[in-house]
């Protein structure tokens, strides 16, 4: 059982470390082709989605200025600035956009209301690859390229309203609309893009590459994703930069919507139903602020084969705000494969922090208390299982002796696990029953981690010493691992031993701390507390069983040797 147990712990930590790569599921995409890679290359791409004003099922209003037939007249006379207006600025409560007129193209995307880890709001842009890949915006031409170089030229703009700005451009040959109509509160934008030559709509896409998210978040780079969600197969789908090594990843289709991620923000946007359109996933290799070594940043890009006129979402990935902003965007928060038990934990966690607690440390301590509580049943049925077995420990070690020196190839071992077997069953024992709790809460355990690595509540949710529940400690010695290390070997002290030689058992004692401290010291202080509210409430219920029915076997078990 102790080396079950073990080989269990290792397959958590490796599903720990390796559960952003598992999980993201992929369902057939197809690269662009070589002759579109080129032509994307040459303009300079940035694809990005932003915030869009939608209700549920939005009414659209005619284009604002932007003309939707597919033969559009030619531009009578040039409409160009001559200079770059490098911060045109819209501006709400909640999110702070920087524009620049050259290419109609952002240059900083910051939401106010959240904090990076320096202390100030959150950049979602990235200037870093800039050079390489360009704005966020910019256009991206798959087929047909226009004469003007739109991701260079100045555009002339326009803002009648506050959060409606619109940039236009013409050289009497090559013309072009980008339209932003903001809401004021829910991260919510209209977007209109508009290309023609020649009075011919030209197909486009404008892409956000280069990165998304907050930057000085722990392993940033690692956290950013394409995603978009497969309407036909009802799935949502992640997918990491590396996909487009060779040459970027084209998905068409039906699709709600699609962009980019990070563990807690998401630029997506929300094609209308019915709508075919054109995701690109991207690769681009490059520097990272405060990184030594190259890194490969995912980007995005989307189009149609007409006129875009869609609605874009770029804010926090939190539940309540999805929801307000587009009932589809709920499906941007990926609880995993345990998530029949992440989302009604966290919404669990989230009554208990709102109504009781007002600190999501202590709503973990309660839940994990409430949760331990339910399963008590099933404890006291396994620390009594155990304890038989440690009561049956003279019989059992004189049944390993009997049959000592033996291979596991030699017909006798089958004869010994016969007689084991049959000494269980005529004493009433489940030798799998101490792992009953064990198994129990390994879900729990998966889904509290899926928790924290996605519920945005938590992100900087403070408890006593610890600054951010969703990150490992931030002092050089993290105290909640060291005492999760001390409660782990004062409960395997307290329990009963189940069976097996004495030096297993030794061993068993100091190799399961450790491999407990090691893959917890790296992990969320959510999840550590977590695990250590576990063990004092397990050293509790194990003090009052060991009172009621104290062990006696190892006292006997020492008679009958020296008797002999």
């Amino acid at each position: 059982m102790e080396k079950r147990l073990l080989i269990a712990f290792g397959l958590m930590g490796l599903v720990m470390l390796g559960s952003q790569y598992l999980m993201p599921t992929r369902p057939e995409a197809q690269k662009a082709p070589a002759k579109a890679q080129e032509q994307t290359a040459a303009a300079k791409p940035v694809a990005e989605t932003n915030q869009a004003p939608v209700q549920p099922t939005p009414a659209r209003q005619p284009a604002p200025a932007a003309q939707s037939a597919k033969s559009v007249p030619a531009a009578a006379a040039p409409v160009a600035d001559t200079v770059e207006r490098a911060s045109i600025v819209v501006e709400s409560d909640v999110y702070r956009v920087v524009f620049t007129n050259r290419g109609a193209s952002i240059k900083s995307w910051v939401l106010k209301q959240y904090k990076d880890s320096n202390g100030k709001p959150v950049e979602l842009v990235s200037l870093a690859g800039e050079k390489l890949t360009g704005r966020p915006f910019s256009y991206l031409f798959r087929n047909r390229k226009p004469s003007a170089d739109l991701n260079n030229a100045m555009f002339q703009v326009k803002q009648p309203a506050p959060g409606h700005i619109e940039f236009e451009y013409s050289d009497g040959k090559t013309s072009a609309k980008k339209i932003f109509h903001f809401d004021k509160s829910l991260y919510r934008a209209r977007l209109i893009s508009e290309v023609s030559e020649d009075g011919q709509v030209l197909p486009h896409l404008l892409a956000w590459r280069g990165g998304f998210g907050d930057l000085t978040a722990h392993n940033a780079v690692a956290m950013m994703h394409s995603v978009h969600y497969d309407n036909v197969k009802s799935k949502l789908v992640v997918e990491e930069a590396k996909i487009a090594k060779d040459g970027p990843v084209l998905v068409s289709g039906s699709i709600g919507f699609a962009g980019l991620e990070d563990a807690y923000f998401a630029s997506v946007i929300l094609p209308e139903a019915g709508q075919t359109t054109d995701f690109q996933t991207w690769m681009d290799t490059f520097k990272s602020p405060g990184s030594d070594e190259e890194q490969p940043h995912v980007g995005a890009a989307f189009g149609t084969q007409g006129q875009i006129d869609t609605t874009l979402f770029t804010g926090p990935k939190d539940l309540d705000l999805l929801r307000r902003a587009h009932p589809r965007l709920e499906q941007l928060v990926d609880w995993g494969w345990f998530s029949f038990i992440a989302k009604p934990l966290f919404l669990f966690l989230n009554w208990i922090n709102n109504g009781y607690t007002n600190n999501w440390g202590w709503a973990i301590v309660l839940v994990t208390v409430i949760i331990n509580t339910v399963l008590l049943p099933l404890r006291f049925t396994s620390m009594r299982s155990a304890q038989k077995m440690a009561k049956l420990q003279p019989r059992i070690q004189a049944l390993n002796d009997k049959y000592k020196g033996i291979s596991m190839k030699d017909p006798r071992k089958q004869k010994q696990n016969e007689e084991m077997m049959e000494l269980y069953k005529t004493e009433g024992i489940n030798p799998l029953g101490g792992c009953v709790p064990m198994l129990l809460q390994m879900p729990f355990f998966f889904a509290f981690f899926k928790v924290l690595s996605v519920a945005i509540e938590l992100r900087s949710a403070p408890w006593l010493w610890v600054g951010d529940l969703s990150q490992p400690e931030a002092s050089l010695i993290r105290w909640l691992p060291i005492l999760m290390l001390g409660t782990q070997v004062l409960m395997q002290k307290m329990t009963p031993a189940a069976g097996g030689d004495q030096s297993q058992q030794k061993m068993m004692m100091t190799i399961m701390p450790i491999v407990l401290t090691v893959m917890f010291y790296s992990a969320s202080s959510g999840l550590v507390l977590y695990w250590l509210t576990g063990n004092v409430v397990g050293i509790v219920q194990q003090y009052f069983f060991n009172k009621l029915a104290p062990v006696t076997a190892p006292a006997q078990a020492a008679a009958a040797k020296k008797k002999k």
